[in-house]
């Protein structure tokens, strides 16, 4: 069941914010998703929260600042997805302008799985011999792994953002908000804003050590495309600090000053840079690079985002895209037996969904996990054979059911059931035994039994409402189009009762209409649905500006019909 409601939007906020010059339209949207002061509207850099309000990151300036003042070698350990990828890439860029010696590794997630493991730090010792080893965007998790490399007189610097569990690794420093006692009021920076964050900090400790002055040191902004890249791509909630991140990325994108691979990945996937938007960096750009990761090596996205010639990043982009071809090969093929699998699916007896085949990819569940979870809306979990009799799930969720800490709870429930298990509120990832599947999927349903009340296993589009008929422009989408929408902040949908005028079946598969409001009539898509629709319809859209034959026209784009 799926059920179109209206955001409530606060009066008084929504009017202050109009008084203070903002479109009233805006006003509104922005009002209705919490942003209520002109502080929270900003996207200026002097805006971003201080690096300061970061729990011990003073500790890792100075910690970075000496292994460059003593010329130690520094090596990265990444993780394989798109936020670990421009992490590494902001790491390495960043701390070679600061001096550093670096280098990088990153896990190919089919041998050694995620995160610096006691098997990540040996190939490291033997392939690029650290000092110091800097994770981004994983280690908060890797007890074993940092002790390992301790005992290897290795000392580790943690940069990450997923949850910390029971036990926190004995690094030589951790930077990550989600630690605890971190009193930083953005618990939602991507793995690749707490890389930047660092590096912010350590320029600072440099500048008071002398080596730079505000004069000559280093620009770090020049980072900003990457970071944007990586803080949309990993799904984190784009609060106000994300928000200023991400706009500050675009706006060098769209003013055509981005890294050689950034520029690359556009033209590859047939977008304009100068119109850069959020859509872009999360549906353009971070499946190519994540595709790398999930069918082959991260390394070669890594290198895309690192190389500064022009020529290397377009082979690499082109090489990228032809890798996500063939990932929506397999993920169509996987989806289609995930569907046979499910043939008998009951939502009604159900409050979760798990699956696995013995031919599945293990790089491409997430996304067929992420699929499932939107046809059925349930939180879903994908499994494929991990080797060694283990099999590796990966996992998705809907709204008031937290994943991480549901496998947590079956994890306490029955020790021996999952091997081991991490992540966020609406993604994870775990282990378990191929022969425990069964055992697996009833302690999971359990949990979703106790957790969910029916009301949250019914699909709601949230929507700002009804929108009056002047805003029905190009000009009023190109003001939207300039707003930084995404995770937790999400981009308008509107609603409104039409009259429909008339209805056709565009390519078997969708709807193209005419709609009536107010004697206006407007053109409209709903894809993926050929039913036949009533005279008097409640429909709730986006705006889109369609150009066809040179001519750029408003069309709604339909999310759901009553």
């Amino acid at each position: 069941m799926t059920r179109i409601t209206v955001r409530p939007c606060p009066f008084r906020e929504s009017e202050m914010l109009r008084q203070s010059g903002l479109h009233p339209v805006l006003a509104r949207l922005y009002a209705s998703r919490g942003a209520t002061g002109e502080k929270e509207l900003s996207t200026e850099l002097n805006a971003m929260l201080p690096p300061s309000g970061l729990l011990h990151i003073d500790q890792a300036a100075k910690f970075l600042a000496d292994a460059i003042a003593q010329n130690k070698k520094l090596v990265i350990v990444a993780d394989y997805d798109c936020d670990g990828a421009t992490a590494c890439a902001v790491g390495l860029r960043g701390l070679r302008m600061l001096g550093g010696n670096v280098d990088y590794i990153v896990p190919n997630r089919f041998e050694y799985g995620y995160g610096l493991t006691p098997e990540i730090v040996a190939l490291t010792q033997k392939e690029k011999s650290p000092d110091v080893i800097v994770t981004v965007d994983n280690g908060i998790a890797s007890v074993d792994g940092v002790a390992a490399a301790n005992a290897q007189g290795i000392a580790v610097v943690v940069t990450d953002h997923h949850l910390p569990g029971d036990h926190l690794p004995d690094a030589a420093v951790i930077v990550n908000p989600n630690q605890p006692e971190c009193g930083f009021r953005s618990k939602n920076l991507a793995g690749v804003g707490v890389m930047f964050y660092v590096l912010l900090a350590l320029r600072a400790e440099l500048r008071q050590r002398g080596v730079f002055d505000q004069q000559n040191q280093p620009k770090l902004d020049t980072l900003l495309d990457l970071v944007a890249l990586g803080t949309v791509a990993d799904v984190v909630k784009l609060d106000a600090n994300n928000r200023i991140l991400v706009a500050q990325g675009l706006k060098r994108m769209r003013a055509g000053r981005m890294c050689a691979g950034i520029a690359a990945l556009f033209r590859v996937a047939g977008r304009e840079p100068r119109n850069a938007s959020p859509f872009d960096l999360g549906f353009a750009l971070g499946p190519r690079l994540n595709a790398a990761g999930r069918l082959a090596d991260m390394a070669l996205g890594i290198e895309c985002l690192t190389t500064d010639d022009d020529g290397r990043a377009w082979q690499i982009a082109q090489e990228l895209n032809g890798i996500n071809a063939d990932r929506k090969d397999i993920e169509r093929e996987m989806q289609d037996v995930a569907l046979l699998h499910l043939d008998d699916f009951q939502p009604q007896d159900s409050n979760t969904i798990t699956v696995f085949d013995e031919g599945w990819h293990q790089g491409v569940i997430g996304i067929v996990a992420s699929r499932l979870k939107d046809k059925f809306y349930r939180p879903t979990i994908t499994f494929a054979p991990g080797g060694e009799g283990l099999i590796k799930g990966s996992g998705r969720s809907i709204p008031g059911f937290h994943l991480r800490d549901a496998l947590d709870l079956v994890s306490k429930h029955a020790p021996s059931l999952i091997q081991k298990f991490g992540g966020h509120a609406m993604a994870a990832g775990l282990t378990i035994r191929t022969e425990d599947f069964p055992a697996f999927q009833q302690a999971f349903e359990s949990v979703g039994k106790s957790w969910l009340q029916a009301h949250q296993l019914e699909r709601i589009v949230e929507t700002d409402g009804a929108l009056e008929d002047a805003y029905y422009t190009t000009d009023f989408i190109r003001l939207l189009d300039t707003q930084v929408w995404g995770q937790g902040f999400p981009p308008p949908i509107f609603c409104d009762d039409f009259k429909l005028i008339s209805q056709r079946v565009l390519k078997e598969r969708h709807l193209k209409l005419v709609l009536e409001k107010n004697k206006l009539r407007y053109d409209a898509i709903w894809f993926g649905h050929t039913d036949t629709l009533p005279e008097n319809v409640h429909v709730a859209f986006r705006l889109d500006a369609n150009e066809y034959n040179g001519v750029t026209r408003v069309q709604l784009m339909v999310e759901h019909i009553d």
